[in-house]
């Protein structure tokens, strides 16, 4: 079968986590700072803290920001539940916002008339890789009081405006699951602006422990003491991974430049197909794409898909909107509340996109897509 999306994984990757392993530290050692010192490079120079997963990057960047019971968290429901989950985890009330409908990404007019006085986040979603409108959305947080959030996990290494992902939010979340554009295997990220906020996040990710005497309570204990003033979890990426993070750094220029030239040979080679949209791309932004996500028209999205799966190709859905979920539905989320998710939804198929997909590969999808589309 072949993939919607894989990892790319080289000689110079195996080798940076060969030294790692054969090092003194396979966790919280000199790899970590490395990593994150490596990523910050990416993002205009806004420091990073490594993490699990996207999934924990999110809880943190949530967590740090003071998001919790009483708040709210205006997100795009066209995205992976971790977006909307990791804000109902922490007890705020998560309120689900419309897509554009070119982008999928989150509408700030919808945003806007979402805010509330209990609003403490607006978090966009950089769906496929397209940036959203931030220029917008930071006028919505701003007018909120509230903290803007990039769940990023599709976009790293994208451009919006000529300012990098990672420098357009208050905190930035990054995901390097393997399909992701950067692997870590599991891992994330968050980039952070404020320099308490910062802190928080650092402290969340490792228990909440405080080890500087000059901030702790009882300073005199002994070298050794360290304390929780307020709870936080085991998110530590180890060196190990942080290892093979680095090493995608060093290639990560390669692999957006690799996605974009299959990106333009779809849209080739895939327009005027009848009953088949094609992915927008606005004049200001330079995605980093992750999905080729094109919308089947005329209900047929599941035939194609089926079709094109018997025949070997993993073609994928991204994503079942975060309300319809039933954790969601049973907190009283209806269908119907954003229309143009959605329709979005009804339509979209992500088509094989990584770096090492071959052009005879890409023909092959293209052909099957076109037969079946016939």
């Amino acid at each position: 079968m072949l993939p919607y999306g894989r990892q790319s994984v080289d000689e110079s990757d195996i080798a940076a986590v060969t030294e790692v392993l054969r090092g003194d530290w396979l966790t919280t050692g000199p790899a970590v700072d490395r990593f994150e010192a490596a990523l910050a490079e990416w993002t205009g120079g806004v420091p990073c803290v490594s993490v699990t997963s996207g999934t924990a990057a999110l809880h943190v960047a949530y967590a740090a920001s003071g998001v919790g019971p009483g708040t709210e968290v205006i997100t795009s429901p066209m995205t992976f539940v971790a977006t909307a989950a990791t804000a109902a985890q922490l007890g705020a009330t998560v309120v689900f916002a419309d897509v554009e409908d070119d982008t999928a990404t989150l509408d700030a007019e919808a945003a806007d008339a979402a805010v509330s006085t209990r609003t403490r986040a607006v978090t966009a979603v950089d769906y496929a890789g397209h940036p959203a409108e931030y220029d917008a959305l930071r006028k919505v947080a701003d007018g909120a009081g509230a903290v803007l959030v990039a769940d990023a996990a599709h976009s790293i290494g994208s451009r919006y405006r000529g300012v990098p992902t990672g420098a357009l939010a208050d905190l930035t979340t990054f995901s390097f699951f393997p399909t992701k554009t950067v692997t870590t295997a599991e891992g994330g990220a968050v980039a952070v602006r404020d320099p308490a906020t910062l802190e928080s996040a650092r402290r969340f990710r490792n228990h909440g422990l405080v080890r500087d005497p000059e901030l702790q309570r009882s300073p005199d204990e002994g070298g050794w003491h360290q304390e929780v003033h307020a709870f936080g979890l085991n998110y530590r990426l180890p060196d190990v991974l942080c290892a093979l993070g680095a090493s995608q750094l060093r290639r990560l220029a390669g692999f957006i430049a690799r996605r974009a030239a299959l990106v333009r040979r779809y849209d080739e080679l895939l327009a005027g197909v009848e009953g088949l949209r094609l992915p927008a791309r606005r004049p200001h932004v330079e995605p980093a794409w992750h999905l080729y996500a094109v919308r089947v028209l005329g209900g047929r999205r599941r035939e194609v898909y089926e079709r094109m799966r018997a025949a070997g190709i993993g073609v994928q859905v991204n994503y079942i909107p975060a309300h319809w979920h039933p954790v969601f539905t049973d907190l009283g989320y209806r269908r119907g509340m954003c229309p143009v998710a959605e329709g979005f939804y009804a339509e979209q198929l992500s088509l094989p996109l990584f770096p090492d997909l071959t052009e005879a590969d890409q023909d092959r999808v293209i052909d099957v897509l076109r037969e079946t589309l016939s």
